[in-house]
């Protein structure tokens, strides 16, 4: 007879325990942009994209050493050790090279032993599916506490020459520590993809510069995204009108406000983080979120709308509970 293999199982639910953010020390305003000579201009760039300023790492400063303050607060914020840790998520598509993943050295660098540890590329949805990883594999109990990461570093992939991308993309880098919980403060994820159009964003093979087709995305985002935040709400069992918060990814003002026209909830807070981070990817919904947290205006322990969508085209959203 053949032998039958064993499983794990943990706690009933799992929830965000901490959160934590960094953005670089070199502010980028609009007219620090005209300045290097690129054909735009302020009023230009907030009607397009309503971004006022971005961050920018130093020369020497890495995806690595951002995930890894933002990360520091988050393990600071949620009451977790370090040895606490089992699984290290982190969520990029900037890395300088394919390989080594940048979660390994991440957790060695915060002194966390032999984790789990892993990379996702999902471009701007990252976070969100890192998420939903890391409360599957609490309930199934093969971690016991989860380290996600988002960082990105843009600023080294910006063709300066074109103002439809180097205008909108910051640098930066949030975190969650993710624990296990008797009540549900994760829930089910939308997610889902769009392949056929996976040449809308990219970095150009030869140049090796970030590039995009805006209006495509744009239209893709406004026209597709709305339903799948509220199928996240569906999934939740949580009512728009019941929000504590939408956090979209910071993509665009413009896109961020149809979306949460789309959910029909005046009420409810919308994080603009955009207007002084810029867009950062997979970074964008952690650092608007812990922003938020930090700033003391996202309610602890009600619902949060969190939708993630952006090259691939991959798309992710889930609701969970405030910390």
């Amino acid at each position: 007879m053949p032998a039958t293999i064993k499983t794990t199982s943990g706690p009933a639910g799992a929830r965000i325990l901490g959160l934590g953010h960094y953005r670089p020390n070199n502010v980028v305003t609009n007219r620090d942009l005209i300045a290097r000579g690129i054909d735009t201009d302020d009023e230009w760039i907030k009607s397009r994209v309503g971004i006022a300023e971005r961050r920018w790492a130093d020369a020497d400063e890495t995806v690595v050493d951002m995930a890894e303050q933002a990360a520091s607060k988050a393990i600071a914020n949620s009451g977790v050790e370090a040895s606490e840790i089992d699984l290290v998520l982190v969520a990029t598509c900037t890395m300088p090279e394919p390989i080594p993943a940048a979660a390994p050295e991440v957790a060695a660098r915060l002194g966390i032993d032999a984790p789990g540890a892993y990379d996702i590329s999902s471009g701007c949805s990252g976070f969100v599916y890192g998420l939903g990883a890391a409360a599957a594999a609490i309930r199934a109990g093969q971690a016991r506490n989860v380290l996600v990461i988002a960082s990105e570093r843009f600023s080294g992939w910006l063709d300066m020459t074109d103002r439809s991308t180097c205008i909108i993309l910051g640098d930066g880098a949030g975190a969650a520590v993710v624990g296990g919980s008797d009540i549900e403060g994760i829930g089910p994820i939308a997610w889902g993809s769009d392949g056929t159009q996976h040449a809308s964003i990219g970095i150009d093979a030869d140049t090796r510069f970030f590039r995009q087709e805006g209006q495509a995305v744009f239209r893709w985002a406004t026209g597709q995204m709305g339903a799948v935040g509220l199928e996240a709400c569906e999934r939740a069992g949580v009512a728009p009108s019941e929000l504590g918060a939408f956090v979209p990814h910071q993509a665009n003002l413009r896109i961020i406000e149809s979306l949460a026209k789309k959910l029909n909830a005046p009420d409810v807070l919308v994080a603009r983080d955009i207007v002084t981070s810029g867009n950062t990817s997979a970074a964008s919904i952690p650092l608007a979120l812990s922003r938020l947290a930090e700033a003391g205006e996202l309610p602890s322990g009600e619902p949060v709308l969190l939708l993630g969508f952006g090259s691939g085209l991959a798309y992710a959203g889930l609701v969970v509970t405030a910390p």
